[in-house]
């Protein structure tokens, strides 16, 4: 067996458009351009090219992107006093606050600063909240794209085995929580899991998001099981995922390659994120397709 590859590229290229068209007709309706506010601390490499790409992606949407860079010298009072200032701005509708963040200042402070309203990162502890007890708020934006490409391949998700590999706030916990919105039985697998790769061959469905290159191998997986890799690790062969790409893709129905599988879905949600806040708090009803 031979997995199909899912085109994470394609299907983010897909959903920008989407979101483009609707933010046409959002503005053509009521005026609106949805903003986007993205605040940087610093200058750490990584962080600079993410806010890069976020805020060509707002613009070529048709939205506005504001961006907002402070010194990595700065205290936790500046960046919360610039956070209240963006939750009033009423132009801003989705605030993203580029992590990590400088040692000095506490990130769960400043998550929990920000307007749930506007949170189209996802990880206020009210919208998980929301995500739990199936209340529409706004999901992290790499476990929903992980969803998205799931359903691509796996129209019908209900009574399916499903294996999260990782507990992490931003991924682990909220894919968990949408896939089972999805009606599947789903296992969380953790670093304290024991005989991990035996509940990962039980699954049809397997998501890996630990930051370990290579862990999952093709005995851990089940034949025709869909496999999404969340995994970005920087190793002397170059970017890798959570999976051994090649092995697994011998034994697996489809499969996420790395790059060009997750990476370009998690910028298409926030997107996607920040017209559903704009037509939120316009009193609009959002596309349904989107």
């Amino acid at each position: 067996m031979t997995a199909a590859i899912i085109d994470g590229k394609a299907r983010a290229a897909a959903l920008r458009a989407q979101v483009a068209s609707a933010v046409a007709v959002l503005h053509a309706a009521s005026g609106r351009v949805p903003g986007l506010a993205v605040v940087l601390v610093g200058e750490d490499p990584a962080s600079s090219v993410y806010v890069r790409s976020k805020a060509r992606a707002t613009r070529e949407a048709g939205m506005t992107s504001i961006e907002h860079r402070l010194p990595a010298t700065a205290s936790a009072d500046e960046l919360l006093a610039l956070v209240a200032a963006l939750n009033a701005d009423p132009a801003v509708d989705g605030i993203l606050v580029q992590l990590p963040l400088p040692k000095q200042i506490d990130e769960r402070a400043v998550i929990q600063a920000i307007d749930p309203d506007k949170d189209v990162d996802g990880f206020h502890p009210v919208n998980a909240g929301r995500l739990a007890t199936g209340i529409a708020g706004f999901v992290p934006c790499t476990p929903l794209g992980c969803l998205l490409l799931i359903r691509d391949v796996r129209p019908q998700l209900a009574g399916l085995e499903a294996v999260v590999i990782g507990r992490s706030n931003i991924v682990g916990k909220p894919m968990a929580q949408l896939l089972l919105a999805e009606s599947c039985t789903v296992t969380t697998v953790h670093s304290r899991t024991r005989n991990a790769a035996a509940h990962v061959r039980a699954a049809d469905i397997v998501v890996a998001a630990v930051g370990i290159p290579g862990l999952v191998t093709r005995d851990w997986i089940k034949p025709g099981a869909s496999v999404i890799d969340v995994g970005i690790n920087r190793t002397d062969a170059g970017l890798v995922g959570d999976v051994d790409f090649a092995g697994v893709s011998a034994v697996a129905g489809a499969i996420t390659p790395v790059p060009g599988g997750v990476g370009p879905m998690t910028i298409a949600c926030l997107i996607r994120n920040t017209y559903v806040s704009a037509c939120r708090r316009e009193g609009v009803t959002p596309d349904p397709a989107i």
